[in-house]
C-alpha cells in the first residue's frame, strides 16, 4: 500500500512554514494489475481441470445427459487398458474393493465409463463387469459428439 504527502500551510516567498500531512487514499492500479492476472490464469486453467486421464473418445449421435447434482464420478480406461477413478490410477486388483468403499459414501450409483476408442473391447466389458460387481447400475459410456447417425441419406 501506498501513500503521497500533501503540503498544508501557508505559502510564503521562502516556504518555511509548511507543513507535511499523509494522504491515505489506496492506490488501486496494483491491486487491478493482480486481479487482471488471476482471471487470465484463472482463464488458462479453467479447461486444465476437468478430467486428468487423456483418452480419445469415439464419436457418437447421442443426447448429452442431464446433470444430477453430485459431483460425478468418471472411470477412464486408456488405450493401454489403464483403470483410473477420477485422476487416480488404480491397479486391476484394488479396483473392484475400491469401488464398493466409493458406492457407500455415494448417493447414487452413477459412473461414468470414459474408454479410448483404441481401448480394447474386452478390457471395457470386463470393467463394466467389474462396476456392475461392485453395486454401480447406472453407468454412462462418455463419448464425443459429431458422430454417424446411421440415417440413410435422401
Amino acid at each position: 500500500m501506498a501513500f503521497s504527502v500533501n503540503k498544508v500551510g501557508r505559502h510564503s516567498r521562502r516556504q518555511k512554514n509548511i507543513i507535511y500531512k499523509p494522504m491515505s487514499e489506496i492506490n488501486v492500479t496494483p491491486f487491478v494489475d493482480v486481479v487482471l492476472v488471476l482471471l487470465i490464469i484463472f482463464i488458462v486453467a479453467a479447461p486444465l481441470l476437468t478430467v486428468g486421464v487423456q483418452v480419445q473418445l469415439p464419436e457418437t449421435a447421442a443426447t448429452p445427459l442431464t446433470d444430477t447434482g453430485e459431483e460425478p464420478l468418471t472411470l477412464s480406461i486408456t488405450a493401454e487398458g489403464q483403470v483410473s477413478i477420477n485422476k487416480t490410477e488404480y491397479a486391476n486388483t484394488e479396483l473392484i474393493p475400491k469401488l464398493r468403499s466409493i458406492i457407500t459414501e455415494r448417493a447414487s450409483d452413477k459412473i461414468y465409463l470414459r474408454g479410448d476408442k483404441e481401448a480394447r473391447y474386452e478390457v471395457i466389458m470386463q470393467i463394466m463387469g467389474a462396476l456392475n460387481n461392485a453395486g454401480f447400475r447406472n453407468i454412462s459410456l462418455v463419448t464425443d459428439g459429431g458422430g454417424p447417425t446411421f440415417e440413410p441419406e435422401n
